[in-house]
């Protein structure tokens, strides 16, 4: 395999919350707000507990079925609806809006860390079974953000042509001038690049909405390892959040739990997000809008739809589908219709689920093992090359742009910038000349130190200016640093927030989602770094 593998505590890498990493190393500070460490003990607890909740298998096969219609169903994906069925069956679920192209690679990050955790699971229990599940967030609107993606260093943006509301109910017929301008763009030409053209015109313009070519792209991606793609956007479904549902509408009590929650979590760290009064959005055709109370009446923002208490329950009952749960009860319906252990999400996502446990407690709701998602830095066999002949190693590539600088003027100058010999023979001497004033009168003490801490700056100054001599005698070396700190670390920030998985796909094709899921280690928490062999670039 032309890969190589290594991985990195996050703390190392600067790239994450102290949020995330106190979560990670189990701190004290954290323990009140969640139940199960992402570990394997915590996880063999959370499968004992996760038995004492019941959830209607019945509904959420039929949903499926429902969902997947006519859908080609891989035979690991038709074996694990079948098996949710089963009582010992349960579920690792992972959460994402239906952005286009996937959006970014941490979408595909959280997709297979989920797949390998549940296959690790059964391997450790396999008295149980445990089905992979991507959580499609279809009801988020947010098209400035789902409609958006990056190919070959280009912004891709769909309008949807004027279309509002939800975008998962978007139609996808507008989709074409952009996916002909992508096609331009694609290569080089090959068995992967057709392949990758056929997945996209199959999915994006052969499926009617966005939920749907969503559902279908990625079953086809990763069906075969028993991936479930469930859209919450379900009648079926909702029915099982009714009761819920109606209590924040008449009670807001979700408001009232996490806002205490909130208040404890802030004392130490930043809350990611905050509840509204009420905590669901109203969805029908193109509106996805809050719903609020005022006197005795509920409205949908921005219409002229309003509701009186029985109206309200009335709809409530006859179109449950309607009602949208917000980030605040998400997690709640997630984990209403799932026979669900393991939530995988990113730092914001488990930021949130930390804000959240006292209100599952509340409703008497299963609340999981959270775990954060694999984080990956590819680096290509040129940026390898780059890399070594800058006698750079892996973790040296997380330290900031001036620390690398300085550490290759460090190793590479000729060191006639540095003062530190000239400095002790010239402190020797400020030393003497202290004492020697000190002798003659000890008043002078203070006067003199003041006198001697203004030569050692100016010392220092003059050193800096002779270190930027040094660089720019050394220009062509730094900036081969900022070349390879922006191929790695595109808008300072890590790949997987940038970055789209067709570079990787017409490379590798099927293989690279391989590789990945041989490598991830759900348990180890720790970033992974791939790097190219030179053999890759002749695959």
């Amino acid at each position: 395999m032309p890969l190589s593998f290594s991985y990195l505590p996050y703390s190392d890498t600067h790239s994450f919350s102290q949020l995330v990493t106190d979560y990670l190393s189990q701190s004290n500070t954290l323990k009140p707000f969640y139940k199960f460490a992402t570990s394997p003990g915590g996880t063999k607890q959370a499968i004992e507990e996760r038995k004492k909740y019941a959830v209607d298998r019945k509904n959420l096969v039929a949903a499926l079925i429902e969902q997947y219609g006519e859908l080609n169903r891989h035979e690991a994906t038709e074996e694990n609806i079948d098996l949710l069925a089963d009582e010992k069956t349960f579920t690792v679920c992972t959460a994402h809006q239906p952005n286009l192209l996937t959006g970014y690679l941490y979408f595909i990050y959280k997709i297979i860390h989920a797949i390998k955790l549940a296959e690790e699971l059964k391997a450790s229990f396999p008295e149980y079974n445990f089905v992979p599940v991507y959580y499609m967030g279809s009801e988020d609107n947010d098209l400035e953000e789902l409609g958006t993606f990056r190919y070959n260093n280009k912004k891709f943006v769909w309008d949807a042509a004027g279309q509002t509301g939800a975008v998962g109910k978007m139609q996808t017929e507008s989709l074409k001038p952009l996916l002909d301008e992508l096609f331009k763009e694609l290569g080089p030409p090959g068995a992967y690049c057709e392949q990758l053209k056929s997945l996209i015109t199959q999915s994006y313009l052969q499926q009617p909405t966005i939920a749907r070519a969503t559902l279908y792209l990625v079953n086809e991606l990763f069906g075969r390892y028993g991936l479930i793609v469930l859209d919450p956007d379900s009648r079926l479904l909702k029915r099982s959040f009714i009761n819920i549902v109606k209590d924040d509408l008449l009670h807001q009590t979700a408001n009232k739990i996490v806002t205490q929650q909130i208040a404890q979590l802030s004392e130490n760290y930043k809350v990611q997000a905050y509840p509204r009064p009420i905590n669901l959005f109203y969805l029908k055709n193109n509106i996805r809008e809050r719903i609020e109370k005022t006197n005795e009446h509920w409205s949908v923002v921005n219409t002229n739809i309003s509701w009186t208490e029985e109206e309200m329950t009335t709809e409530l009952n006859k179109h449950p589908e309607r009602f949208s749960p917000n980030v605040i009860l998400r997690g709640l319906f997630q984990e209403t219709i799932l026979p669900n252990v393991a939530f995988i999400g990113g730092g914001a996502e488990i930021a949130y689920w930390l804000q959240l446990k006292s209100l599952f407690d509340h409703y008497n709701v299963f609340y999981p093992a959270v775990h954060l998602r694999q984080s990956v830095v590819w680096i290509n066999s040129k940026n390898k090359k780059l890399r070594e002949q800058l006698g750079f190693s892996i973790s040296d590539l997380f330290k900031s742009e001036t620390t690398l600088e300085h550490k290759l003027v460090v190793a590479q100058s000729t060191g006639n910038w540095q003062t530190k010999n000239e400095m002790d023979i010239v402190e020797q001497t400020l030393q003497q000349l202290k004492q020697k004033a000190t002798a003659l009168d000890p008043t002078l003490s203070s006067s003199a130190e003041a006198a001697l801490a203004k030569i050692r700056n100016q010392m220092q100054v003059l050193e800096k200016k002779m270190l930027r001599a040094e660089k720019r005698k050394m220009h062509d070396q730094l900036a081969r640093i900022s070349k390879l700190k922006k191929n790695l670390f595109p808008n300072n920030g890590l790949q997987e927030r940038v970055e789209n998985f067709m570079e990787y796909f017409l490379k590798y094709g099927e293989d690279y989602f391989s590789f990945l899921k041989d490598t991830i280690q759900p348990f180890k928490h720790q970033m992974m770094v791939a790097e190219e062999s030179e053999e890759a670039l002749f695959l």
